[in-house]
């Protein structure tokens, strides 16, 4: 990236914003995000995605410098860069330091607070979901067995993760400098077709950290059991969500019906009825977001046949309605 553009994204993360003033001045956490994207339960507070993602894929933000922020979980990933400096975090009880070029990824459900940033502590936030990642490219990518490949595939499928986070230091890999420069600079200085830029950047970058991430980066306290068989039949629902049965897929992966059954519940822990609705809800709520079709007529592009059943489950998903989300992306 040219040294100019550089300079841009830095002057712009090293100014000062609103709420980091008043960090500064009291040293006590301001809550930067409204409350109905939160829920909390006795002194547990979990991050919804109704705020973050309802115009956007990706959400990407500084995090605010000079207070500590509380302890907290997330119903997405996260990503957390560390574009200057370090600092100091309490992960699923585990301290962690991030320094200058170091990325953490963490996994849906894992808790983590942030103790208070310097002045030149700079600590960028990703966001996204896991129907971000294509379970094609999961495929292009399997023979590299790399725990990163697992981690994500793990939780695309529904596995809970052993350790929910990874640490990349990837502060002297180049080419993943320049891409997280270049997905920064898409998002905060915006031009036409910058969100399906930064989409695309975000399995160029997993590539590239699987290619990177060896036994010099890994940590050796994780360790995940392949799940490589259950490919295939992820990518099969995917392609065919809206018409897929247990026994059609038995069929085209050439297993038996009760055998693929088990196999698929040992291997994500849901069952395949539950995998395939997943997959529907997911297809729904992209369209509900992205098109201008009718509730009615995308209940049944994506498949299911019970409206009373597609609502129950979809507010269970997302906890809102079809319609609640259809708003707030027209809006």
């Amino acid at each position: 990236m040219p040294e100019t553009e550089l300079n841009k994204i830095s002057e712009y993360l090293f100014e000062l914003t609103p709420i980091e003033k008043l960090q500064k001045l009291n040293a006590t956490h301001i809550q930067d995000i409204p409350s109905y994207s939160t829920i909390q339960k006795g002194e547990k507070v979990k991050f919804l995605d109704q705020y973050f993602f309802a115009n956007k894929d990706i959400y990407i933000s500084k995090h605010n410098r000079f207070a500590d922020y509380p302890s907290h979980s997330h119903g997405f990933f996260e990503m957390n860069y560390m574009f200057s400096g370090s600092c100091n975090q309490i992960i699923n009880g585990n301290e962690e330091t991030l320094n200058k070029g170091d990325l953490l990824l963490m996994d849906v459900g894992t808790t983590h607070e942030i103790k208070a940033l310097g002045e030149k502590d700079i600590l960028i936030n990703i966001l996204f979901r896991n129907s971000n990642i294509s379970i094609k490219w999961l495929n292009s990518v399997k023979k590299s067995r790399s725990l990163l490949f697992e981690f994500l595939l793990n939780s695309f499928s529904g596995v809970q993760n052993q350790n929910n986070y990874l640490i990349f230091h990837v502060g002297k890999i180049p080419h993943v400098q320049h891409i997280l420069h270049q997905i920064f600079l898409e998002y905060f200085f915006p031009k036409d077709f910058s969100g399906e830029i930064i989409s695309l950047y975000l399995p160029i970058l997993f590539t590239e950290l699987i290619r990177n991430y060896n036994l010099e980066f890994s940590d050796p306290r994780l360790s995940y059991p392949s799940n490589e068989n259950i490919i295939a039949f992820l990518e099969l629902i995917e392609k065919d969500y809206k018409n897929i049965t247990l026994k059609k897929a038995a069929e085209k992966l050439g297993y038996n019906k009760n055998y693929l059954s088990n196999l698929v519940k040992e291997k994500t822990g849901l069952t395949f009825t539950e995998l395939v609705t997943k997959q529907r809800l997911n297809r729904a709520k992209m369209l509900l977001e992205t098109t201008n079709h009718s509730i009615s007529s995308i209940i049944q592009e994506v498949g299911f046949t019970n409206k009373t059943y597609f609502y129950r489950a979809y507010r269970n998903a997302y906890r809102e309605l079809p319609s609640e989300t259809k708003k707030k992306s027209n809006g």
